[in-house]
């Protein structure tokens, strides 16, 4: 059964910038181009994917840029009726992220990020390596 992912910025931010191809947040990119995980996103935070991945200092090209945003609009679920989140969060920027995360949790949504002390501590919030852990668990160790 393919997971429902929303991916914070960072963790796409790292997969780009990284030269570790067994980086964590590379296998999530695989999983993602390979139609394993469907990726689960609201209007604003592809607004805010390309504007940080268009930072002069990731030093990113446009066509990659491109290709990765396609493939979650492409591959993903769009929410655009987006549950109002009670919790108080430290950096306001997050919030849409765990909002989008809640409005899909009949699907067993998680979160993942490299920021989890941003977040209220929840069992579906992981980090990249707890996530490929799962994936893994479903599909098998290879992604290439």
């Amino acid at each position: 059964m393919k997971k429902y992912v929303v991916v914070d910025t960072n963790v796409l931010v790292s997969a780009l910038i990284t030269r570790n191809e067994n980086a964590s947040t590379v296998k999530i990119l695989r999983y993602l181009s390979q139609n394993k995980i469907v990726p689960v996103y609201s209007s604003d935070i592809v607004k805010g994917y390309y504007e940080v991945l268009r930072r002069e200092k990731f030093k990113l090209s446009e066509e990659i840029v491109s290709a990765v945003i396609h493939d979650i609009v492409t591959n993903g679920l769009e929410v655009t009726d987006i549950v109002e989140v009670k919790e108080e969060m430290p950096d306001p920027k997050d919030v849409v992220f765990y909002a989008v995360t809640l409005t899909t949790k009949d699907k067993g949504t998680f979160l993942v990020t490299g920021n989890g002390k941003h977040f209220p501590v929840k069992s579906f919030i992981v980090t990249p390596a707890e996530l490929v852990d799962i994936l893994e668990k479903n599909y098998g160790k290879k992604t290439t």
